[in-house]
C-alpha cells in the first residue's frame, strides 16, 4: 500500500472497504469483472448500460487489464473518501460568509468576512467579486456558485 493510502485509511477502514470489495467479487478471485460490476449495481435498483459499466471499470481499472482488483478499489474510495471531505469544507467556508444563514452570500457580508481577513477592499472591488461569482445575476452569491467560484480558485 502507498503512503498516501495509509494516511487516509484506518486498519479499520481497510476492512470495511474489504468486505465491501467481497460483496463486489462474488467468486472470491480477487478481481471484480464488469459482470459482478454490473450485478451489484443492478443490485442497488440501477440499471446501467453496458456502456456506462464499461465507464465505471475503465475508470478504476488502472492497469488496464479488464477488471477491478483491491487496490484499484481502494484508491477509488479514498478518492471519494478525498472529494467527501472538500464539499465538508466549502459547506463549512459558506457559512462564514453566509453570516445570517439565508443561503446567499450579500456584498456587506462578503466585505465584513474580507475585513476580517485583513483584505480592504473597496465598494467597487467587492461588487467586481460579486459580479464574477454570481452566475444567475441575482446579485449575490448562493452555495452553488460559490463552489464553483472557489472551483475555480483551488
Amino acid at each position: 500500500m502507498t503512503n498516501t493510502m495509509a494516511e487516509v485509511l484506518s486498519e479499520e477502514q481497510v476492512v470495511e472497504f474489504k468486505e465491501a470489495f467481497g460483496l463486489f467479487d462474488g467468486d472470491g478471485d480477487g478481481c471484480i469483472t464488469l459482470e459482478e460490476l454490473a450485478t451489484v449495481i443492478r443490485s442497488l435498483d440501477q440499471n446501467p448500460t453496458e456502456e456506462e459499466l464499461q465507464d465505471m471499470l475503465s475508470e478504476v481499472d488502472a492497469d488496464g487489464n479488464g477488471t477491478i482488483e483491491f487496490a484499484e478499489f481502494l484508491n477509488l474510495m479514498v478518492k471519494k473518501m478525498k472529494e467527501t471531505d472538500a464539499e465538508e469544507e466549502l459547506k463549512e467556508a459558506f457559512k462564514v460568509f453566509d453570516k445570517d444563514q439565508n443561503g446567499f452570500i450579500s456584498a456587506s457580508e462578503l466585505r465584513h468576512v474580507m475585513i476580517n481577513l485583513g483584505e480592504k477592499l473597496t465598494d467597487e472591488e467587492v461588487q467586481q467579486m460579486i459580479r464574477e461569482a454570481d452566475l444567475d445575476g441575482d446579485g449575490q452569491v448562493n452555495y452553488e456558485e460559490f463552489v464553483k467560484m472557489m472551483m475555480a480558485i483551488g
